[in-house]
């Protein structure tokens, strides 16, 4: 029986180890061609090695699948160009965009030299540009040539950035970017045939050891995320675009965003004296912000 993604050809950055690992197998299994592209550094992004990569073009191949290896930067913007480039040259196109990469410098903003917020808010928010943009670019190519799309972006956020959690401000920002990103995109690329969706993973990976208790491993597989990314990359999802979904183990959700809570107006300008009896009221009829779990508090 064939898969849901019988002959589409899919990139995964970051696929190495972890989330993007697990994606990348599930893609080929449900019969995707797959470019794995993975640095292979540290979580903190320093280094690289082939090794990653490779394994899992092993493992795919191993149960007779198709796969590439790359280990191109993706916060590079020509190295991202490569990335897109190899997959149309390999496979003859493109059709689903993962951007799964990425690293942590966790600090308090206190501690946070310049160096851990560029870095990270380099990898996370320009590396998702940087590939997103490219491949934006070849599929409006295909439209105007009348061979419409139907491709897919599926971008990486966390509860971090649509909710917060404190020690991770460059994290964060970077995250909840990119939930916003894949909202602008979405609405800008769906006349060229391409959905954009964000998820916020939960899962038990080296960038989250520490913060997720070992007796949750099992139950917070990052093998867990990938069905929900590989569904968002297949024809079945094309009417599903411009979402952010909380995936974790077997529960998925659908993040709400921002909306306009209370209000109150008035005839012209607000008096800035006037506001001490107003913003506190305001502020106590609207919906408390939400935990890093997305729930609100009691």
């Amino acid at each position: 029986m064939a898969g849901i993604n019988e002959g589409r050809v899919v990139i995964v950055t970051g696929a190495g180890r972890g989330i993007g690992r697990g994606e990348a197998i599930e893609f080929a299994k449900q019969g995707a061609k797959v470019v794995v592209n993975d640095l292979g550094g540290a979580t903190d992004g320093s280094g690289s090695d082939i090794g990653a990569a490779q394994q899992v073009v092993d493992e795919i191949k191993a149960f007779g699948g198709e796969a590439v290896a790359n280990t191109e930067d993706i916060s590079d913007y020509e190295a991202a160009g490569d990335i897109v480039r190899q997959a149309i040259e390999t496979f003859g196109k493109l059709d689903v965009l993962v951007n799964n990469a990425g690293i942590l410098r966790d600090r308090m903003l206190i501690n946070m030299g310049p160096d851990e917020w560029d870095s990270v808010i380099r990898v996370h928010l320009r590396g998702t540009y940087a590939t997103t943009q490219h491949a934006a670019a070849y599929w409006r190519e295909q439209s105007k040539a009348g061979n419409q799309p139907l491709a897919s972006v599926i971008n990486t956020s966390s509860s971090s950035g649509i909710y917060g959690n404190a020690g991770q401000a460059n994290y964060g920002a970077a995250k909840a970017g990119i939930a916003a990103f894949s909202i602008i995109t979405a609405k800008e690329l769906v006349r060229y045939g391409v959905t954009v969706n964000a998820i916020a993973p939960g899962a038990f990976t080296r960038m989250t050891q520490g913060l997720i208790p070992d007796d949750r491993a099992e139950s917070m597989s990052a093998d867990a995320i990938a069905p929900l990314v590989v569904w968002l990359g297949s024809p079945e999802a094309k009417d599903i675009t411009g979402r952010v979904f909380n995936v974790a183990g077997g529960h998925i959700s659908v993040a709400e965003g921002w909306v306009a809570g209370p209000a109150v107006d008035t005839e012209g300008i607000w008096e800035t004296a006037k506001l001490g009896s107003v913003i506190p009221d305001l502020v106590a009829k609207a919906r408390k912000n939400s935990e890093t779990n997305g729930k609100t508090p009691e």
